[in-house]
């Protein structure tokens, strides 16, 4: 119990970091300047939901230590199932991104939105499982990988608002200057 309660201020500052970063991508989302032509549903569950995915797997993580667990090893076996199932995620993300034709990734984006979560749900799943018989460092790798998802999130999360930017911006302003020249 002790070792759980030691960690307690890392994710008050983690899960609250996520949390934000939650809120704000809804606030993109919302205002963000509607694209002509037609876009691929595949391009949003590719990129823009994991990265929420990611986010919510961090608050997760951050509400689990929180709670009052007797032992390390309940909370391990529930951080067991959340890394397995956010690889099964990505393997659909993986899908979803090579399904998608509105946009060709190039490395960066396999690397974060990919491998870098893959990596994360990994040391995820394996620090919990070697968080059953040695709390204090399996604790550390289940906060290496929070830590990877949170700032994955946060490079995606810019990435996608540049990308929204400079790109929608670009291509609306054309289509305004456009349509000035028709009138």
């Amino acid at each position: 119990m002790s070792q759980l309660a030691e960690w307690k201020d890392f994710y008050v500052i983690v899960g609250s970091a996520a949390a934000v970063l939650i809120g704000l991508q809804f606030v993109v989302l919302t205002i963000a300047p509607t694209r002509p032509g037609s876009r691929s549903p595949e391009l949003g569950s590719a990129v823009a939901t994991p990265t929420v995915v990611h986010l919510g797997t961090v608050l997760l993580l951050a509400a689990l230590v929180a709670a009052p667990w007797k032992s390390v090893s309940s909370v391990a076996v529930l951080n067991i199932l959340i890394g397995l199932a956010g690889l099964a995620y990505m393997i659909f993300v993986l899908r979803r991104m090579q399904l998608q034709t509105d946009y060709e990734p190039v490395f960066e984006d396999w690397l974060f939105h990919i491998l870098l979560p893959f990596a994360a749900y990994t040391i995820l799943t394996i620090a919990a499982v070697f968080s059953i018989s040695y709390e204090h460092y399996g604790l550390f790798g289940v906060a290496a990988a929070a830590l990877l998802l949170l700032f994955i999130a946060i490079h995606n999360a810019w990435d996608s608002i540049a990308y929204l930017v400079f790109t929608h911006g670009a291509e609306a302003k054309d289509e305004k200057d456009s349509e000035e020249i028709e009138d």
